[in-house]
């Protein structure tokens, strides 16, 4: 039998080893975070991060994640306590749709996991594969660096500061 961390708790998997992580999260384990975009790994929608990379989780069978960890949005923090890269996307407002954010704040998670003094240049390399189609990429970049810099403990770009 698979087993899977997710967020920390351990998973025994009963679904069929082809089943899509994606489906697996959302359907048995009701972790509605990841969304279902293109189905072929194309779009980002369906980003977490296994074993500290960004995954499109519609192309990853759980079969292939035995003894794995993986980080959904929900292991970044809650409604009522989000974590910083949760936090930094609503002060930029950086949703609009917001369809792809889920995927985004988890690409740009693993990058900053990583790689915390990323350059603009290598967040917006990060997050290349992933889709947004309303038009709020600024957004999304500056949230991405408020998010940086809370990590690092330095203070948070204001809004329409120049990188």
């Amino acid at each position: 039998m698979t087993t899977i961390t997710v967020n920390g708790t351990p998973h025994a998997v009963a679904a069929d080893p082809a089943t899509p992580l994606l489906y697996w999260l959302r359907g048995d384990l009701a972790l509605d975070g990841a969304k279902y975009g293109c189905g072929l790994g194309q779009c980002g929608s369906c980003t977490v991060i296994v074993e500290g990379r960004a995954v499109m989780s519609c192309v990853v069978p759980v079969g292939a994640l035995d003894g794995k960890r993986v980080t959904t949005l929900e292991g970044l923090g809650t409604a009522a306590a989000p974590g910083p890269m949760q936090r930094a996307f609503i002060a930029e407002q950086a949703a609009q749709c917001g369809y792809c954010i889920p995927g985004m704040m988890m690409k740009a998670q693993a990058l900053l996991d990583r790689q915390p003094d990323a350059s603009d240049a290598e967040i917006r390399a990060a997050l290349q594969t992933n889709l947004c189609r309303c038009g709020t990429h600024m957004r999304i970049l500056r949230a991405v660096r408020r998010a940086a810099d809370e990590m690092r403990g330095a203070a948070p770009v204001r809004v329409g500061d120049a990188r």
